[in-house]
């Protein structure tokens, strides 16, 4: 008995040993087929392999391997695990069920696969370098560009290597370096498609548009229709703000790869500047869908909802996007523009909300070490005006009579032009500059790097915590005095911004020691050129039998609260109307809700006009339908204010509890109308009521402000200009004070420089 079941086994060994023998011959026709890409017959030869022999390690792994280069990822993992339950030693299948585990998310198995895969075989460049992958995708990128490192040194031309190792630095800001390594890539392999997205990617970053242009193009060229170079692509036109182009390409990166984070992020983006605020809640669930953590994502919506006026709750999700991402400065950002939208957010608010932009971005940049120069306090100074709004824009027009007269004998203007696109505001300032320089395409430390060498004495920073701002130049502390005002001037908090330009109304006493800044006070806060193209109009209530009121301001700063107390005045003035103008009104979303918010309080929708985008003339010559403006608030009007005035229509304010809420009482003060600024809202109701019942002075009113703007310090813009030159000259005597003080070399009697002939382009 014994001897026939051991022949038995005998037999069955010798028939395992030959189907072994058959199958290892039949996989390699399997391989054969895989290398002339007859992928099918491949996989049909090692299914076949594994019905006569289930345990046959290399046919498990090769369908693995084809599982996973066919998108198969659940079943690619399945047989990756029998194939590690075969062979527990072998490095390759677990390497393998790393990368699977990898492109699933599964970040943390990944990592204990290739760690494995490692342990078995230390020198593999391939395992290594998915390894740093995968660290840097749990925040490790430190340890990710050392494994990267590792492959590199046992095999110098990696060109994966080099690429991955790129990716790593451009994600822990290591900007220049990432560069590096994407060329040292692209040396050794100059169609590899994927450092060439990754040098576009990184020279986005260092704002060198034409070359990510070019990158991303040879990468295009490559991989015509790859979603992510596509989504890159339309970064890089989003950030250009080519938005049509920017929103094509985001479309296309999505019609391949629906759930792509970044197209579907963009597409967000480019739907919320345009106004199609539906469009950007749909993309943005979508990524909250795959990822309710994604930071984000998260701030992103709470974009949309400001967009709708609905500020507590858009606060609500840039804290909670804080929570997960402390340092996310596209969040501290948002929050400190939409504070100045919140009734109840005070002076303390919002500068400890600009500190925490200090505190986790601003301190971690490195200061300048300037060089040595000769401190003469009298000496013509150069000024240098930062800016991305010298173009069109409100602050622009804030920004154009000072430049225009200053005093070129004791002031070199330099202007610093950080917008990507140029219109006719723009050739407006070029000549008003003696040296204008293209900064839209320098990097914050090649900006920094221009400021020292043009030698800058004070540099002015126009855009404050708004878009396009560069503060983090302005951290780096480039020019010896800094100076905010203008554009955005509720403070930045920064500890390198010396002084902000404001005026007593604007910035109260009480709240100054609140500021990083020293608080230097103007007539006011801003200025404008006279408005001399419109004519003079007639009092609309004379024809109309009605008193018209008009707002005349962005949509998203009519809060709640001012709604309420217009829609009292409404009610209390009989028969009353009100004009809403804004761009975003062309948004049918927007625009409804916006009526809804009146008709909820009681006022019919036939009383509400909307009125959206026209050109600048056009918006001007609207005044002409209104008798009282009616300021926002907490949020004011600025040169919104201005042109109502200018216009012949006087503008009722309110004081509030942070800068941003004071300043149409600073400007409508600082023209001699001080009766039209109330405390609180019920004072706001008194002034709109008491004038709205007195058609004869609004007429005398309409007829005389623009005379009435031209006499005072606040309008006269020559004397303005002077103001903020005394302001500057100050600034510098007290820096040359300081310095004397420190030791350092003051000279006097210095040689002013020359004042070119002609503005020089640098």
């Amino acid at each position: 008995m014994q001897s026939s079941v051991g022949a038995r086994a005998y037999q069955n060994a010798r028939l395992a040993k030959k189907l072994r023998k058959q199958a290892d011959a039949v996989l390699s026709f399997a391989v054969e087929a895989l290398g002339q890409g007859r992928f099918a017959e491949a996989e049909t030869l090692c299914r076949e392999i594994l019905k006569e022999v289930p345990d046959h390690f290399h046919a498990t792994h090769l369908l693995g391997l084809r599982a996973y280069e066919g998108g198969r990822l659940e079943e690619a993992q399945q047989l990756f695990e029998r194939a590690i339950a075969l062979d527990p030693r072998s490095p390759d299948a677990h390497g393998n069920l790393g990368a699977v585990y990898f492109d699933l998310q599964k970040f943390q198995d990944a990592r204990a696969c290739q760690e494995k895969a490692i342990a078995l075989k230390p020198s593999c460049p391939i395992t290594l370098t998915n390894l740093g992958n995968t660290l840097l995708n749990i925040g490790l990128g430190e340890q990710a560009i050392g494994l990267h490192e590792r492959a590199i040194r046992l095999r110098p031309d990696y060109a994966d290597a080099f690429c991955n190792r790129g990716m790593a630095e451009l994600m822990i800001g290591q900007c220049e370096r990432a560069k590096e390594s994407f060329d040292r890539a692209l040396l050794f392999q100059p169609r590899h498609a994927e450092a060439l997205a990754g040098k576009g990617m990184v020279c986005i970053e260092l704002r060198h548009y034409a070359e990510a242009e070019a990158a991303l193009a040879a990468g295009l060229a490559i991989k015509p229709g790859s979603p992510r170079i596509l989504a890159q692509r339309g970064r890089l036109n989003f950030d250009l703000y080519r938005l049509e182009q920017a929103a094509a390409d985001f479309d296309a990166a999505l019609v391949q790869s629906p759930r792509l984070e970044l197209a579907l992020r963009g597409k967000a983006q480019v739907n919320l500047l345009v106004g199609n605020t539906t469009q950007a809640i749909a993309a943005v669930k979508t990524l909250l869908e795959d990822n309710p953590r994604s930071d984000y994502a998260i701030v992103l919506l709470g974009a949309c909802y400001a967009n709708q006026g609905d500020v507590a709750t858009a606060l609500e999700h840039l804290d909670a996007a804080l929570e997960i991402s402390p340092d996310y400065a596209d969040a501290i950002a948002r929050k400190i523009f939409i504070l100045d939208y919140l009734p109840e957010a005070d002076f303390a608010v919002q500068q400890a909300a600009r500190k925490s932009w200090w505190d986790a971005i601003g301190a971690r940049l490195p200061q300048r070490k300037l060089a040595p120069r000769q401190f003469d306090p009298d000496r013509r100074i150069v000024v240098g005006y930062v800016a991305s709004e010298f173009r069109n824009h409100s602050a622009a027009f804030a920004l154009l009579p000072v430049l225009r007269h200053h005093d070129r004998a004791r002031f070199e203007i330099v202007c610093y032009s950080c917008w990507p696109l140029q219109d006719e505001i723009t050739e407006r300032f070029k000549p008003l500059a003696d040296v204008w320089v293209g900064a839209a395409e320098l990097s914050d430390d090649e900006l920094a790097d221009r400021i020292q060498a043009d030698k800058i004495d004070i540099l002015i920073d126009v855009s404050g915590h708004t878009t396009g701002n560069r503060l983090p130049v302005f951290a780096r502390k480039p020019a010896p005095v800094q100076v905010t005002g203008f554009g955005h001037a509720t403070g930045t908090g920064l500890q390198t911004m010396d002084y902000v330009l404001a005026d007593p109304i604007f910035i109260p006493e009480s709240a100054r020691h609140l500021l990083a800044e020293k608080v230097h006070d103007l007539p006011c806060l801003i200025t404008i050129d006279p408005i001399l193209d419109v004519p003079p109009s007639e009092l609309p209530m004379l024809r109309n039998g009605h008193v018209t009121f008009g707002v005349f301001n962005r949509i998203y700063k009519i809060s709640d609260e001012a709604i309420r107390v217009w829609s009292k005045v409404m009610r209390e003035v009989a028969g009353s109307k009100i004009i809403i103008k804004h761009g975003l009104l062309d948004d049918p979303l927007l625009r409804d809700g916006l009526v809804a918010r009146f008709v909820a309080q009681g006022i019919a929708e036939e009383n509400i006009t909307c009125l959206g985008s026209t050109s600048r003339h056009e918006h001007l010559l609207a005044f002409a339908k209104v008798d009282i403006s009616l300021d926002t608030f907490p949020q004011n009007g600025g040169i919104s204010t201005w042109e109502s005035l200018y216009a012949g229509v006087p503008v009722v304010a309110k004081l509030g509890k942070g800068a941003s809420s004071r300043a149409g009482g600073s400007i409508v003060a600082a023209v001699g109308l001080d009766d039209w600024v109330a405390e609180n809202d019920d004072g706001y109701t008194s002034i709109a009521c008491k004038y709205a019942a007195q058609p004869a002075h609004l007429a005398k009113l309409r007829a005389d402000l623009p005379a009435r703007i031209a006499a005072s310090p606040a309008g006269n813009v020559e004397r303005y200009t002077r103001e903020v030159e005394a302001a500057y000259r100050r600034f510098w005597h007290d820096h040359c004070a300081a310095a004397s003080e420190r030791g350092e070399v003051v000279e006097a009697g210095q040689a002013p420089r020359e004042i070119p002939g002609a503005m020089a382009v640098r």
